[in-house]
């Protein structure tokens, strides 16, 4: 069934796309399709059945099928503030968050270093027929692990919120380590997978942007971050289908529909051989290597 829905869904929006040259990413058909979707989650939810995360990816306006999964995920868990506080956000369209601020009525927080995307999110967003009465809000700021919480709260963000985005191609792990000010109900967070199974984390650079010193010397590793997160209170759930946007749920929520998964069922997509040969080269470089709950 989820297949057939799936299946549904994407061709009714190619078969669109391939009609007109509008933006069919928030048309009425999108979101009759998207809903069509949601409640069929739902209803899986309220009969007990678990569903496969990898099984429900599709894009709309996330860069891979991170999309899907977290509507699978919200629809299984609920909402409660239906916020959201996207850090690295670029201009807030092509992210993990546009699709609930756009088809589902969410408000959220973009926090970007770029000017010019700040500028392009702050106009696609006013000018849009389902944002342009109450848009996300933006913030201009390069972030670190001091900035965070002060740049989050003074834009009216506090408590919990229901999801969290991070992805700023290098101090993640350091920003989501040192963030108090909100507590979301689930985190998505780029994580790098090019450490395969390592207990490591590139040491802080408040100064850091990447490429840095070396494409692949930045960030945390897939089994760092998971044992960030038990300690903050979350357990891993899943991630893209390359395994590099991470996926957590906070513990107390939907541990019998949405369980937890071992790493290395992040790590296992074919694409990842080749990305641990990029390792090598910084293997004896400087990292820190973080204790296990």
């Amino acid at each position: 069934m989820i297949s057939y829905l799936k299946n549904r869904v994407r061709g009714y929006l190619a078969q669109l796309l391939a009609e007109s040259n509008q933006d069919l990413r928030t048309s009425g058909s999108t979101k009759a399709s998207l809903r069509l979707l949601y409640n069929y989650y739902q209803e899986q939810a309220r009969e007990g059945n678990n569903l496969r995360i990898g099984d429900t990816g599709l894009r709309v306006f996330s860069q891979f099928e991170e999309d899907g999964i977290l509507m699978y995920i919200f629809a299984t868990i609920g909402t409660t503030t239906k916020s959201y506080v996207d850090v690295g956000s670029a201009d807030g369209v092509n992210s993990n968050c546009a699709n609930f601020a756009l088809n589902f009525g969410w408000h959220g927080l973009c926090i970007d270093g770029n000017a010019e995307n700040i500028k392009n999110g702050e106009a696609f967003f006013r000018n849009h027929p389902d944002t342009r009465l109450f848009p996300p809000k933006f913030v201009r700021a390069k972030v670190t692990r001091e900035n965070t919480n002060t740049l989050i709260t003074q834009a009216g963000f506090t408590g919990e919120i229901d999801l969290l985005s991070i992805d700023i191609d290098g101090n993640d792990y350091h920003i989501w380590e040192n963030l108090t000010a909100i507590d979301p109900r689930v985190v998505i967070i780029e994580t790098h997978v090019e450490f395969g199974m390592e207990n490591i984390v590139v040491p802080y650079d408040p100064d850091y942007s990447y490429p840095g010193k070396h494409p692949q010397y930045h960030g945390a590793s897939v089994v760092a971050m998971e044992n960030l997160a038990k300690r903050k209170g979350y357990r891993l759930v899943g991630s893209n289908n390359y395994g590099f946007n991470t996926i957590y749920i906070r513990n107390g929520i939907g541990e019998e529909l949405v369980p937890g998964v071992a790493v290395e069922s992040i790590l296992g997509h074919p694409r990842n051989r080749d990305r641990f040969e990029l390792f090598k080269p910084i293997r004896n470089w400087d990292y820190e290597t973080p204790l296990h709950p």
